[in-house]
Formats: structure tokens, sequence, C-alpha cells
């Protein structure tokens, strides 16, 4: 490469190379199995890095059992899959997940409007080798209590790991202010970054974290309520998070900020002429002009569009 750069290739053609569909590309990136390169812009499911160098490309494919053992890396179940590799019940499978033993890594809305979880089978299968105990007999007290109290650490787990793999792609103080800042309920920025610069600038570098389906709907209110934190102790520990990331950041750079117009010297600011005071020649030319003119009809303005909108909509499907 000229100047000694770095030789990379688009994530589509580095997906073609290594066998692999863009969504499994995509996810391998998310566990780490590859390492993909940052750039400027934040595409729609929150990727910082669209572009993998040959080398790391040449590394994958030279590693042992290629392609077949990242494939099985990659290798991604439901609920029922996921039980049968375990050796338990659907049933006790829901539980462990729901008490958050088992990490979702993906998900996605059914016809339904149900949540699906999706879990690394590699991950399941280590899990089952290394927890015997909590997959026969009866299930931990600590565990029965959190059933029974209705939680579900599904979703709290999965933001977990989604903020943990983007912030591993960014050092920039102000991009992983971003990522937190992603997870937070609406309203909750303003009252961490009081400055509204500050706010406009995470906001412009936050990623999304899924995939919202096309069209809106009820599909994608389901997807904002997995993406957005509900627990209160999650959403003050994201909060802090934040506010030493955005502390981090001014000290690192300020937030870009509005141009300021110029103002002249002595530090008054700029001002428009005033306008000038009409004398008597100017009203009587004026009165002359209009002096043979007919009356102008009343006016009665213009009939303004209909405001009211078809908000119905069929459910969208992902």
């Amino acid at each position: 490469m000229p100047g000694g750069a770095e030789e990379t290739v688009a994530f589509a053609r580095a997906a073609r190379e290594l066998g692999l569909k863009l969504s499994e590309l995509e996810l391998a990136v998310q566990l780490g199995e590859v390492r993909a390169l940052a750039v400027d812009t934040v595409d729609t499911v929150g990727v910082m890095g669209r572009r993998v160098a040959r080398a790391e490309l040449l590394r994958v494919a030279a590693a042992e059992g290629f392609p077949g053992a990242l494939r099985a890396r990659l290798r991604v179940v439901g609920t029922a899959e996921g039980a049968e590799l375990m050796g338990i019940s659907p049933g006790r499978f829901t539980r462990l997940a729901r008490g958050g033993f088992l990490t979702p890594v993906r998900f996605y809305v059914n016809r339904y409007r149900a949540v699906v979880w999706l879990y690394p089978a590699a991950e399941l299968t280590a899990f089952a080798d290394r927890e015997p105990a909590l997959l026969t007999g009866r299930v931990p007290a600590g565990l029965r209590a959190t059933l029974s109290a209705g939680e579900d650490q599904r979703a709290a787990r999965w933001r977990g790991r989604r903020v943990e793999q983007l912030l591993a792609r960014t050092e920039d103080p102000w991009e992983r202010a971003a990522v937190w800042a992603a997870v937070l309920p609406p309203g909750e920025l303003d009252a961490v970054v009081a400055d509204a610069a500050e706010r406009a600038h995470v906001r412009k570098l936050m990623p999304r974290l899924a995939p919202v389906p096309a069209g809106g709907g009820p599909a994608a209110e389901v997807v904002a309520a997995v993406v957005t934190a509900d627990d209160p102790v999650e959403i003050r520990r994201c909060r802090a998070a934040l506010d030493t990331c955005v502390r981090d950041a001014r000290r690192a750079r300020p937030a870009p900020r509005p141009a300021v117009t110029a103002q002249p010297p002595g530090g008054e600011p700029a001002r428009l002429p005033a306008a000038r005071p009409r004398g008597l020649w100017h009203r009587l030319l004026r009165g002359r002009r209009s002096a043979g003119d007919r009356p102008a009809a009343p006016y009665r303005g213009r009939k303004s569009p209909s405001c009211t909108t078809d908000t119905s909509s069929r459910p969208a499907r992902s």
C-alpha cells in the first residue's frame, strides 16, 4: 500500500472471503472472533468498524479447523435447541436464562410480537460442562426467589453484553459516553449532561444497539423496550458510567459547538441599521399612488391542509 498504509477490505468482501454471511461476520466481530477497524460512521446496527484488515483475514483463515471451527463458534440457537444441547428441558433452560445464568447474544421479534432470544451454542455447552449441578435436581434457592419475584434478566444480560462489545471497539471518550447513553431511557442524558452542545455531540455518536423493524409499529416498540435499561440499579450504573466518560471526554477535548457570529471591536454585538423614518414627501407619494386604486378585497386566508393523518399501521415483521 502507498505510504505504508494497511490494506483493508470492505465488510461485505471480507464476509465473502471468509465464506460467511454478513450477519455471521457481524456476530464474529461482536464475539471478538474477527477484529474490524474503526471508521468515522456508525451503521444501522451500531457497528463502528466496517472494514477488515487484509492481515486479519489471513490470520482468521490460517487458524486450525477453518472454516468449520469458526462456524461452530458462531452458531446460535434458541431455547429448544439450546436445551437439547445442554441435556435439560426447555423449561429449565428458560429458568436458567431468566435468572441470568445464560446470556443471549441476539434476539428478534416474531410475528406474535414476542422476543425470541438466541444464544451462542459453544457457550451453552461450556456452561453445561462447567455447572453440571445446575442442570439436574432442585433449582437453587436464590434462583427460585428471583423467579418468584417475576424477574427476567435476559434483556439486561443482552444489554450488558452489547455495551461491552461496543466499548471494546473504541477508546474515544465521547464515543464511549455515547454507548452508555444509548442504553438509558429518554431524558436521562439531559439529567446527566447539562451542556446542550455536549448532549448534541453524544446523541450524534450514539450507536444503534439492535436493528429496528422497518415501518415501526408494535415490533419496533418491543425492540425499543429491549434495548432500554428499565431496572433502577442498571439505570444508576449506566448514568454513573456516562458521567465518568463525559468527564474524561471534556479533559481530552471539548465537544464541538455551533459557530458564533463574529462581533465588531469593542464587544458590542452587530446590529442592523435602524429603519429610516418616512418623511412627509414619502407619505404624499404613497397617497397619490393608491388614490386611484380599487379597494382590495378582505383577505380571508388560504385554506390550510388537514393536519390529521392516518396513524393506523400493521405490525412490522422483523
